[in-house]
């Protein structure tokens, strides 16, 4: 039995294909699954051979965000998680090869940090985004506070934070959230054409046109990491993260105290 974290990384052809594998749990993520995850994409930064990396989830959801329900989060607050989230974030903006998230399902909490950190972040139409971190006392990270108001403004990644709303996907499309959506039934064959069209792709033009992109609209995801991790190790130690896993696991509503 393989003790690899459920993340397969497949190589077909020029294309490095990465895939959260947990669909019974909605690809809920482990620190050790992000941590794969982004070992992957470091390796594919020297690799020759891959020149377009595609990010996905197995099964109906593309990532349900932080594993919850199988770790003990008050006992053992680890911020290697954040840690995780951000290098891998990090390395999706930074890697020289264009990055395209095929959201075929629901990208919740920092899920949905590393679609939005793509380059293309292709949806299906029955997709949604959620920055679900306030349901559990907890404020969005994995770069979610620079990527979101560099996309859609102050005012909307504030609603998506303070309010944890869902935004279909055909809705994200319209606030310039996301690049494509794709009627469910094309969703595959969409992906299989931008990843051919991408690996075929002048790959150094790519390259100088993402870091002029970042340099233009995410200059500030560095500090946008520091202030997440003081900001979400601060309240892991709060009653209000308690009782949110508490509420979470019951499936029950939660009494937030400001504590």
């Amino acid at each position: 039995m393989s003790t690899e974290p459920p993340v397969r990384i497949d190589h077909d052809g020029a294309a490095l294909r990465i895939t959260f594998d947990r669909p019974d749990q909605l690809n809920a993520l482990t620190t050790a699954m992000v941590t794969r995850a982004a070992d992957a994409v470091e390796a594919a930064v020297t690799d020759a051979g891959v020149r377009v990396v595609v990010l996905t989830g197995a099964g109906r959801a593309f990532c349900a965000g932080a594993d919850l329900a199988g770790r003990d989060l008050e006992a053992d607050p680890d911020t290697g998680t954040i840690d995780a989230a951000n290098r891998l974030t990090g390395l999706l903006r930074a890697i020289p090869k264009p990055v395209l998230a095929a959201v075929n399902g629901p990208a919740v909490g920092v899920g949905c940090s590393f679609a939005l950190a793509a380059d293309l972040t292709v949806a299906r139409e029955s997709a949604y985004f959620l920055l679900a971190f306030a349901n559990v006392g907890l404020m969005p990270d994995g770069g979610s506070t620079a990527l979101v108001p560099a996309a859609v403004g102050r005012a909307r990644a504030a609603r998506m934070a303070l309010l944890a709303e869902r935004v279909p996907a055909p809705q994200a499309l319209d606030w310039g959230l996301i690049s494509h959506v794709v009627p469910d039934d094309e969703f595959d064959a969409e992906i299989s054409r931008l990843t051919t069209k991408l690996a075929e792709g002048p790959t150094a033009a790519y390259a100088q046109t993402k870091r002029a992109l970042a340099a233009a609209s995410l200059a500030q995801l560095d500090g946008a990491f520091a202030v997440e991790r003081e900001g979400q190790s601060a309240l892991f130690g709060t009653k209000d993260f308690a009782e949110g896993v508490a509420a979470f696991r019951a499936k029950r509503r939660p009494e937030f105290r400001g504590e």
